[in-house]
C-alpha cells in the first residue's frame, strides 16, 4: 500500500551534477545493472538511465536484458511487473515507499468479491495494479491497447474492467459496449486534470494541439470541445505516455497542451525541440513518482536497496495475464 502522499519525504541532499552522473554510471556498471526510469522521473532520473519510457515497455525490457540487476524508477508496481516477467533477475526500485493511489484503489480481495458478484464476467486489468491484482485476472491491459484488449471479448461477455474509471469510460466510449463494468479508482494527478481547466487552455491557445492521457479526469471534457467545434478534432489526441513520444516526432503543430502529470514534459522537448509544449496543470506533479530522487538512485546502486519480491505462485499467475495482454493489440512502446 502507498504511504499518503502527505507524509513522505524524499531523500535528499544529493545534487545531480556530473560527478553524481558519472558514478552512478559506474555502479550501475559495478552491480550489472541496467537503468530504467518511467516518463513521469525527475529529468535528472530520466537523462542517467538507459532507457525510458512508459511501464510495459520498460518491463519487457527488463525481461530482455542481459543485466542481472535491475533498477526500476518507477513507483513500486512497475518493479512489481518487471520482477513478473524477469523472476531470475534481482530488481531493485530506489524507494520502496514510492506506491500508486491507482494501483492502491482496488485490492485483490475487493477484486475477488466484485468477480463473484459477476459469475462468467471477464476480468480486464489495467496494468497499473498490484501483482496480486494481476493474479485475479483474466488479462491485463495498457492505456494503448485497452480498447483491443476488451473488444478481443466476445460482444455478449461481460468484462469487469478494472481501476482506471477515466480509463474505462474511455473504452467504453470507443467499444459501444454496454456490458462493461467499470471500477471507480482514479489517480489522484490525473483525477485532478480536470475539464473547466483544459477548456481554459485551450480557448487561450487556440492553435495549439491537444494531447490527454485517458487516465485524465478531462478526457471526456476534450472529446465534448471537439464535439461541439471548440477545438477542431483533429487537434484532440487521446495517447498513453508512448503514444505522446511518438506524435511529438510527427507533428507540425508550433504549440501542444499536455494533460498528463508534468514529468513527460521532458521527454516530448526532447523528442521535438522546435514544439513548445505546456501542461494543462502545472500542478500535476506525482510526489511518489518523486520519490526516486539523484539520493535514492546512488542509494540503491551502492547498498542495494530496496530489493522488490513477489510470491512465485501470484507471479506465475500474474504472468499469465500480462503475456496474454502482449499478444493483443500495441501494448504499449518505450525507449
Amino acid at each position: 500500500m502507498a504511504v499518503p502522499a502527505e507524509n513522505l519525504e524524499p531523500l535528499g541532499g544529493v545534487e545531480p551534477d556530473d560527478a553524481w552522473a558519472e558514478e552512478i554510471r559506474a555502479l550501475a556498471a559495478e552491480r550489472d545493472a541496467v537503468l530504467l526510469a518511467h516518463n513521469y522521473q525527475l529529468p535528472a532520473i530520466q537523462d542517467v538511465a538507459d532507457h525510458v519510457g512508459d511501464s510495459l515497455a520498460l518491463s519487457r525490457i527488463a525481461a530482455t536484458s542481459d543485466a542481472s540487476t535491475i533498477v526500476f524508477c518507477g513507483v513500486h508496481f512497475m518493479a512489481e511487473t518487471a520482477k513478473i516477467l524477469a523472476p531470475e533477475k534481482t530488481v531493485l526500485i530506489p524507494d520502496a515507499r514510492a506506491g500508486c493511489s491507482l494501483a492502491d484503489s482496488i485490492t485483490a480481495d475487493q477484486l475477488r468479491a466484485w468477480k463473484r458478484e459477476h459469475p462468467g464476467a471477464a476480468v480486464v486489468s489495467y496494468v497499473n495494479t498490484t501483482a496480486a491484482v494481476k493474479a485475479e485476472t483474466d488479462i491485463c491491459c495498457t492505456s494503448s491497447n485497452a480498447v483491443d484488449v476488451v473488444a478481443s471479448f466476445p460482444p455478449d461477455q461481460e468484462v469487469l474492467f478494472c481501476p482506471d474509471q477515466f480509463l474505462g469510460a474511455h473504452v467504453k466510449r470507443e467499444t459501444g459496449r454496454a456490458n462493461v463494468h467499470v471500477w471507480a479508482g482514479e489517480c489522484h494527478v490525473h483525477a485532478g486534470i480536470n475539464g473547466p481547466e483544459l477548456a481554459a487552455r485551450a480557448a487561450a491557445n487556440p492553435s495549439a494541439d491537444l494531447y490527454i492521457h485517458p487516465e485524465c479526469g478531462c478526457a471526456t471534457s476534450a472529446l465534448y470541445l471537439a464535439g461541439e467545434g471548440v477545438v477542431p478534432k483533429e487537434k484532440v489526441h487521446i495517447l498513453s505516455t508512448s503514444g505522446m513520444v511518438e506524435a511529438a516526432r510527427r507533428t507540425s503543430a508550433g504549440t501542444v497542451l499536455v494533460a498528463t502529470e508534468v514529468g513527460m514534459l521532458h521527454q516530448l522537448r526532447k523528442a521535438a525541440p522546435s514544439v513548445e509544449f505546456r501542461a494543462v496543470n502545472d500542478r500535476a506533479s506525482c510526489r511518489f513518482m518523486k520519490m526516486i530522487t539523484p539520493a535514492a538512485l546512488l542509494r540503491a546502486l551502492r547498498e542495494g536497496t530496496d530489493e522488490v519480491h513477489v510470491d512465485p505462485d501470484v507471479a506465475v499467475r500474474a504472468r499469465a495475464s500480462v503475456q496474454r495482454m502482449i499478444e493483443i493489440g500495441t501494448p504499449g512502446g518505450g525507449e
